[in-house]
């Protein structure tokens, strides 16, 4: 049944158009998890990583505009902020002062090319969900030029959820669109080749890529790691940062005991057993920011020597085949992650980066935070923070979680938060203009809602 069902799932993706070299890693993924190939990483096999280099130790005296002039910057742009309760693309969602997070992106890239006089490419990798609507923001900002007719996106490819209990390509008639799942953000490297992208922009002279989240306003292009991926001639590099009891679920980076490789392991990776280890971060120390430094030109030597396929760790993820009906078929999802391709590269390398450039949007809580005064928006629209510790956020999910919720519950912004360390907030509470949170706060409404009067100083409980 399984050669049947791989048939099945190659002939779908052709259906739908995919290009030839998705279709093979999509087969090659699926012949991995049917041969028994152990997607889980046991921490037996690995060891701390360890004389990671920060970034302070960078040399900033001068700014290698030649480096900087042979860099692209990339957005992971294919999430819908399904999660938080919308239906468009995450990177349009308002970050703050009234700018989508695309808008600060866009702002921060021209910012650098007047600065530095440099071409400075911005890409995004779209999925068929978010490249309509992006592509329509971009086109609102005509400072950004035409970029020399290079296209301002590319498609990740898409793949078909698997039926858990047989492996063909699950069938759900009422909702078609949920029959398939992008395949991890480890599929930019496939996609940036099967695109052109790649021979577009080597063919410029840029041979080396940023590649972030576009929901992470803190990872920008810095002159000090351009200089020193430059001028090493890294071929991978990935940001990290030191471990904190936040970071317990994050993919951490540790070295392969069987070759000494530096590799990336994510929970789901992570076999039942080691589950307290993999939660250890003071013995794993170092975790991924999502922020990479490709060298293209390493990246297409590896590419073309694997026909376009880069088989990076998979990823098995488990779900209903609708996420909002928990009694919907079972089906597994191949993924795999971007940050897993340092593995591939010999000579790959670790940063540990400042906090202030790790600061994704993953929920509402988030987000409150960085609407607030614990930011603000400096010179060349650098969304920065304003105090080195965060404060801590909870917001109630029942009345928080989705935007819509969100926005009704402070209505007039964000309260101030720089004053404080740890901000919780229980049940039904709406908040007025100018709400100041010092210190340790916890708000609770325990039968009705409550409202909290405009300017009011919240201290304690």
């Amino acid at each position: 049944m399984s050669a049947e069902a791989l048939r099945a799932a190659e002939e779908k993706m052709r259906a739908d158009g995919q290009d030839p070299e998705a279709v093979r890693a999509f087969a090659n993924a699926y012949e991995r998890l049917e041969s028994g190939e152990a997607a889980v990483i046991p921490s037996d096999s690995l060891e701390p990583a360890s004389d990671v280099p920060s970034l302070d130790e960078l040399p900033s005296d001068a700014v290698d505009v030649d480096a900087l002039g042979r860099v692209a910057v990339i957005k992971l742009n294919g999430g819908l902020a399904t999660t938080m309760g919308l239906r468009g693309p995450k990177s349009l969602m308002e970050a703050r002062d009234g700018l989508s997070f695309l808008d600060v992106i866009v702002g921060q890239t021209v910012a650098l090319r007047e600065r530095y006089g440099i071409q400075l490419p911005l890409l995004l990798m779209d999925s068929e969900a978010t490249q309509r609507e992006s592509l329509a923001a971009l086109a609102a900002h005509p400072e950004l030029g035409d970029d020399g007719g290079l296209r301002p996106d590319f498609l990740q490819s898409m793949i078909p959820k698997l039926d858990a209990a047989t492996l063909a390509p699950v069938e759900w008639p009422r909702e078609p669109s949920l029959e398939w799942c992008p395949p991890g953000h480890g599929d930019v490297y496939g996609a940036l080749r099967r695109s052109g992208t790649l021979h577009a922009l080597l063919e410029r002279g840029i041979e080396y890529a940023m590649i972030s989240n576009a929901d992470n306003l803190g990872s920008t292009l810095d002159p000090r790691i351009a200089a020193h991926v430059v001028s090493s001639e890294v071929p991978f590099l990935m940001e990290v940062v030191q471990g904190t009891e936040a970071d317990r679920k994050g993919g951490h980076v540790a070295r392969r005991r069987s070759d000494g490789h530096l590799v990336l392991r994510e929970s789901a990776q992570t076999p039942d057993e080691d589950a307290e280890s993999f939660r250890d971060f003071r013995r794993w120390r170092y975790y991924n920011t999502n922020s990479l430094w490709v060298s293209l030109r390493a990246l297409e030597e590896r590419l073309e020597a694997s026909a376009g396929v880069l088989e990076l760790p998979l990823i098995i993820n488990r779900k209903p085949v609708d996420p909002r009906d928990s009694s919907s078929t079972p089906v597994l999802q191949l993924e795999s992650a971007m940050g897993a391709a340092i593995g591939l590269f010999d000579g790959a390398a670790l940063l540990r980066v400042p906090r202030t450039r790790f600061a994704p949007v993953k929920t509402t809580d988030d987000l409150l935070v960085l609407r607030s005064d614990v930011y603000r928006m400096g010179g060349g629209m650098a969304v920065e923070p304003v105090r080195e510790q965060m404060p801590y956020v909870e917001l109630d999910s029942r009345y928080y979680k989705l935007m819509d919720d969100f926005e009704q519950r402070f209505p007039d912004g964000p309260p101030s938060l720089v004053a404080a360390s740890r901000f919780v907030v229980r049940g039904d509470v709406t908040f007025g203009a100018g709400v100041v949170v010092r210190g340790a706060v916890t708000v609770t409404a325990d039968a009705q809602p409550v409202a909290i009067e405009p300017g009011a100083v919240l201290d304690g409980e």
